[in-house]
């Protein structure tokens, strides 16, 4: 059975006569499997919300920037500053703990001011942390502009999903909420490209450089969040019936879709079906996310099912070891046998290529063939790639005096491999899925909860990724990773249903138990 609805107490603040019921509003709106949508595979592209979209992924493109570019420029601090392996770690790694505290607040303010002002709080915070690390004396300083940066990932990673699933219509949701991955994807190329092009440079600029560009995206980012509308999802959470009627109207493919939409999110967050002023009065709390969290640490059944799949499918995306590879692909390849320093900065070119082509795939197929075939097919390829390159390491480190050119191409071919399987399914469809599947008012604090799980995984592997390999070889810690994604493999096809096509108020309905069948009694005896 469905969470039960608040009781409803909202009322008009409006001097002017409800609006009458339009062709194909809430009185008359067919229920979503029985409305002639046209399929994502006929219709047209709707470029309003692909302009959306595309800004508000522009926090993503900063935050993979910034996890990935430290993995060149480090090579040219560690000369600069003369720190340590461990302090290389936890700056490395560390970015991801800080960003817990960015991803949990961020859920909270984008409920209390918006998604639209969070996402240019974010902008700001970015901009700020890469001008600290670009001017930085010395260690400590160079980690309080990673701590910056941190929060403004943290802000990045939940605010864009959020954002571009309430203003996506149902039939493209899973290809515009592809969109942060893919530009996390864009990120992490630019960060490679920047520390191979930038590494000819002075030791005292070269990395400085490297770690200061990224202000520059964070400028156009707050310049475009300007025409950007608010989500419509939050407007209705604010009353604002008609402002979001209005964002509906040019987010949907039909007028009809835009009634059903808008009838939707108020019966999901308990505003009567009779209401249609313009503005109503929401009851104090509601609008601003209070309570939310009562019911996240108390969740009813439906809930604590989503939950446990929300927040399992973030905590497995990083066990599976991908952010070893996208900060530390330089030392894997120094690993298998790359020694010159440009010769590693290309091969880790090809890493994000790798991950950039690919996260199409899934953009492209998201829609087409659903989130389970993908993410079983992604983390499938992945456990083949992590045996086939953890055996072929080990081999090259029990011979270390040889040359072993044969296998160090199979193990450039098997990173790529890797990424590129995690980018086609697992990458891109933990976020498409997740910012799914969480009920409305939950939605934006309860994804934070499964961000902060993904960023604290990812900051224990970032910090700790030297001292595993040196503790049980780098093969060792790429089989350890091969069987997390096994279990990996079994969760998401136990656990996670199919959400492709359905609206984001129809999902609930997926994680309730199936009632049980009443006995069959004959008539007569």
């Amino acid at each position: 059975m469905a969470e039960k609805r608040p009781e409803n107490t909202y009322k008009s603040v409006t001097s002017s006569p409800s609006h009458p019921p339009k062709a194909g509003s809430s009185s008359t709106i067919k229920p979503a499997n029985e409305m002639d949508l046209p399929s994502a595979e006929k219709k047209k592209m709707n470029k309003y919300v692909f302009a959306c979209s595309l800004v508000a992924s522009m926090n993503s493109i900063l935050s993979g920037y910034d996890t990935a570019v430290m993995s060149g420029a480090i090579l040219y601090i560690q000369d600069y500053m003369k720190i340590s392996d461990t302090q290389s770690e936890i700056l490395m790694g560390s970015i991801n703990i800080y960003c817990l505290i960015g991803s949990t607040v961020a859920g909270r303010i984008s409920d209390w001011l918006g998604r639209r002002r969070t996402i240019f709080i974010a902008a700001v915070i970015f901009f700020v942390g890469a001008l600290v690390m670009a001017v930085a004396t010395d260690y400590w300083v160079l980690m309080a502009g990673r701590f910056i940066a941190g929060i403004g990932v943290g802000f990045a990673f939940m605010i864009a999903s959020v954002y571009t699933a309430e203003v996506a219509p149902a039939t493209t949701r899973g290809f515009f909420t592809s969109f942060p991955e893919i530009f996390v994807n864009a990120g992490v190329l630019l960060g490679y490209i920047s520390n191979f092009a930038l590494a000819p440079l002075p030791i005292h600029i070269n990395w400085r450089l490297m770690l200061g560009l990224g202000a520059l995206p964070a400028v156009f980012l707050g310049i475009a969040i300007l025409f950007m509308p608010e989500s419509p999802r939050w407007l209705v959470m604010q009353g604002q019936l008609g402002e979001a009627r209005k964002v509906l109207e040019k987010t949907s493919d039909s007028s009809e879709e835009a009634e059903m939409r808008l009838a939707e999110i108020k019966e999901a967050t308990g505003i009567p079906e009779h209401c249609n002023d313009d503005v109503i009065q929401v009851p104090k709390g509601r609008s601003s996310g209070q309570g939310v969290w009562k019911e996240l640490v108390r969740p009813t059944p439906v809930v604590r099912r989503i939950l446990i799949a929300s927040i399992g499918i973030f905590f497995l995306q990083q066990a599976s070891g991908i952010d070893a590879v996208v900060l530390y692909s330089p030392s894997i390849f120094k690993k298998a046998g790359i020694k010159s320093r440009s010769s590693l900065l290309g091969a880790t070119m090809g890493v994000g290529f790798s991950k950039t082509i690919f996260v199409l795939v899934s953009t492209y197929l998201v829609d087409r063939f659903g989130r389970r075939p993908l993410l079983l097919i992604s983390t499938t390829g992945m456990i083949f790639s992590h045996v086939v390159l953890a055996t072929g390491l080990t081999i090259i480190d029990h011979n270390p005096d040889k040359k072993l050119t044969g296998l160090l191409a199979l193990c450039i071919a098997m990173l790529l491999t890797l990424v590129a399987f995690f980018s086609s399914g697992l990458g891109p469809i933990t976020w498409v899925y997740s910012s799914e599947i969480i009920p409305l008012r939950l939605r934006a604090q309860g994804l934070s909860l499964g961000v902060a799980t993904n960023r604290v995984i990812s900051g224990i592997i970032g910090m700790t990724f030297i001292s595993l390999y040196k503790a049980i070889t780098i093969g060792g810690a790429f089989y350890l990773f091969a069987g997390i994604t096994t279990v990996s493999a079994v969760f998401f096809y136990i656990f996670l249903p199919e959400t492709q096509g359905k609206t984001l108020e129809e999902l609930e309905t997926l994680f309730e138990k199936p009632k049980p069948h009443a006995p069959l009694h004959s008539e007569n005896k």
